[in-house]
């Protein structure tokens, strides 16, 4: 095997037949997880004895394997440049990146649906789209929490072997495309990326687009943006004072516009939740529009 005599690039090649290989299994990924974890502390147990140096490079091999494989387990404490080992191979152009558009641009959709791995191209859309949501999650509440509960339930279903893994795939390439597009989304309405993010804000509520139009909805969404950042500071999430007084301006700014009085409570709950994400990069002159 190039595994104990090649060089780095041809040892590392290596990794990606391993992964699909063991997600390909019946629990492999925790399984596998767990046996070279069992491994390792015996390995370590037993040398410098001579039977265990002379295993060492397999060892070795399958430690590697588990470090790409073990992103977002639990108690794992690897770092990310071991982790992304395997993205680095599988994307031609050998750019890793934690935003999934930039890996997107750089390989392409249709590269990712034609991989071989197929289960590793599942692992691989899952990693890349988590670590999106994530970031999307510092700026829009609503949008984060939409997209993770698509990609959740995507996964389930792939996992309970209810959709074959290549119409998984099609599914986390189509919700990379749907992220994609929702990314331009403020720019059409013509507002800024935290006023778009208090728009989704409102508009969790069918009712009230149908109601107000997207128009007003769009000004409501702009005065929002204004009047809670006139009126935060940086401990404003733990005074119950200030946080009465927000939600007091966020209501009446509601009713103002007409938006549904059957649905204004939910709607100012999200609104503050929302106000809570941006306000410590608001009060701090750390996040600007």
């Amino acid at each position: 095997s190039p595994w104990l005599g090649g060089n780095a690039q041809a040892r590392l090649s290596l990794l990606p037949a391993a992964q699909e290989f063991i997600l390909a299994q019946d629990d492999g990924k925790q399984r596998c997880i767990k046996a070279v974890g069992d491994l390792t502390k015996a390995f370590a147990l037993a040398v410098p004895h001579d039977a265990a140096l002379e295993i060492r490079g397999d060892v070795a091999f399958f430690q590697a394997v588990r470090a790409v494989l073990a992103k977002n387990a639990p108690g794992d404490r690897r770092s990310p440049d071991e982790i992304d080992l395997a993205i680095r191979q599988i994307v031609s152009s050998a750019v890793a990146s934690d935003e999934v558009l930039d890996i997107f641009a750089a390989a392409g959709l249709a590269e990712v649906r034609d991989m071989p791995q197929r289960n590793l191209a599942v692992e691989m859309l899952r990693k890349l789209l988590t670590g999106e949501i994530r970031r999307r999650g510092t700026r829009n509440v609503v949008q984060a929490r939409s997209f993770a509960e698509m990609l959740e339930g995507s996964i389930r279903r792939y996992q309970n072997r209810a959709i074959e893994t290549s119409q998984v795939i099609e599914e986390l390439i189509a919700l990379a495309r749907d992220m994609r597009e929702a990314a331009h989304r403020g720019e059409q309405l013509g507002l800024t990326e935290d006023e778009t993010a208090f728009y989704d804000a409102l508009e969790t509520n069918d009712s009230a687009v149908s109601v107000l139009g997207d128009e007003t909805l769009r000004i409501i969404a702009q005065e929002l943006v204004r009047t809670v950042r006139n009126n935060i500071t940086i401990d404003w999430t733990v005074r119950e004072n200030v946080r009465a007084n927000l939600r007091v301006l966020v209501k009446r700014i509601l009713r103002r516009y007409g938006y549904p009085p059957d649905m204004q409570e939910k709607a100012t709950k999200t609104v503050l939740e929302q106000a809570e994400v941006l306000s410590k990069g608001w009060a701090t002159g750390t996040l600007g529009d």
